[in-house]
């Protein structure tokens, strides 16, 4: 346990809910019928499923967790102590625990009662080789290293559910909560190695669930999509090789420099005049390196893209002519061009049924009001979606506050205001899943 000290909370005694917070959904004769997929339905009869009251008394304890882990970052495949901190806690609370799935991977098993039924639950611990400016109290104690995408925060709610689980969750089934490695690294990440390490054959789901943070929409505020959700992201890197010389003598040259910044405004038609306006990508230079001295021209000059799309078809086209743009463009100015084109995360496709139940939940835990479906889609890219190739499931987003400082900037910082309510919809989601 370390630092903090993991006793399961007893039942809050907050008093009543407001309305769309009160537990389970009646229907007619007192019950509803939820669909979770593969022609399974689920009956509710007047059952108490977790709300976020029931995890008020657990707000302090979890943002103790979360601010110890911001302040103590891992960069990808580093996550040895997140790792060990978050087994440390499972155990404490009775699962049966799994550590070194695919990398520094957790995995917490919990079964109750007879059900066959199994659900799996998923949070990135990884953080991001930035340098923190946000001033905070709580900020990043490792240079350069930094929780600037929420991880810790993502982390810190599936233990706050499992803690509740753990202590009184109702439920008759298995659930696998899994704590992966490595989902900033763009490739090889930790969810291709974690299913590489047996994921799905050592810990069988009927379906898999995850959930990211979404700057600009209140905290609070579930985001749901169906099909494609998530972008598709590709990286290319182009290395333009000229020759240098004098800056006075530019005609005895050829200017990779030049030939860069052409390139930039000519990369800028790929969408605009090669993909069709209702469909959606992005092509945007994010890199680029020249010489190093006024008054050289330098012999070569490389530039980096990142390339987002949501179906095959239109990543194939974007291939096809990002390459063929740059190998044209740079030779007819007379230079010579290397391109590395590499192949990313796939797009991110939720199941209807899967985020059909995922929505219901949502809506039963913190009312309609503050659901927002359909959303997106995201441009964003989620190595989930490797997950989602396997298993039916949903990914879904938690706003985190409309006037937060977007993912990836060196002032973010994950509202703890959302780690209750974060807490509290994945235990309910897996009471309503395994209902007995």
């Amino acid at each position: 346990m370390s630092a903090f000290e993991g006793r399961a909370p007893g039942r809050s005694q907050a008093g009543p809910h407001p309305k769309g917070h009160e537990g389970a959904t009646r229907g007619p004769g007192g019950s509803a019928d939820v669909p979770i997929g593969r022609g399974a339905v689920i009956t509710t009869r007047y059952r108490t499923r977790c709300t976020v009251g029931d995890l008020v008394d657990s707000a302090a304890f979890l943002t103790q967790i979360r601010r110890h882990l911001h302040e103590r970052p891992e960069l990808s495949f580093k996550e040895a102590a997140t790792s060990e901190l978050v087994a440390g806690y499972l155990n404490g609370w009775g699962y049966r625990v799994t550590r070194h799935v695919g990398g520094h991977g957790v995995v917490g098993s919990l079964t109750r009662g007879n059900g066959k039924r199994s659900v799996s639950l998923r949070a990135d611990m990884d953080a991001l080789p930035i340098v923190e400016e946000s001033g905070l109290p709580h900020a990043s104690r490792h240079a350069g290293v930094m929780h600037a995408c929420g991880h810790d925060g993502h982390t810190t709610m599936l233990l706050g559910a499992a803690r509740h689980l753990a202590a009184q969750g109702n439920f008759s089934g298995t659930v696998h909560m899994v704590f992966q490695p490595a989902e900033e690294a763009g490739r090889d990440s930790g969810a291709q190695r974690m299913i590489a390490d047996g994921l799905f054959e050592r810990f069988p789901c009927d379906a898999i669930f995850g959930l990211h943070n979404h700057p600009g929409v209140p905290a609070g505020t579930f985001l749901f999509g169906s099909g494609p959700f998530m972008a598709a992201s590709d990286t290319v890197h182009i290395a333009i090789r000229g020759r240098g010389g004098h800056a006075a003598r530019p005609h005895l040259t050829v200017d990779p420099v030049m030939i860069a910044g052409s390139l930039v405004m000519a990369l800028q038609t790929v969408v605009s005049r090669n993909i069709d306006p209702t469909q959606t990508a992005v092509v945007t230079i994010g890199s680029l390196h020249a010489g190093s001295a006024a008054n050289v021209i330098p012999e070569s000059a490389t530039l980096a893209l990142s390339v987002r799309s949501f179906s095959e078809q239109v990543r194939t086209r974007l291939r096809e002519r990002i390459t063929e743009l740059v190998t044209l463009h740079v030779q007819g100015y007379g230079g010579s061009v290397e391109i590395t084109y590499e192949i990313g995360y796939p797009v991110l496709v939720n199941s209807d049924a899967q985020t059909a139940f995922a929505r219901h939940v949502a809506e039963a835990l913190v009312g309609p009001a503050h659901v927002i479906a359909p959303f997106g889609p995201v441009t964003g890219s989620e190595d989930f979606a490797y997950y989602l190739q396997h298993r039916p499931g949903c990914f879904l987003r938690l706003g985190n506050g409309e006037h937060s400082p977007m993912l990836h900037n060196a002032a973010y910082d994950f509202d703890d205001a959302n780690l209750t309510v974060g807490a509290a919809y994945w235990a309910r989601l897996v009471e309503s899943f395994l209902a007995s």
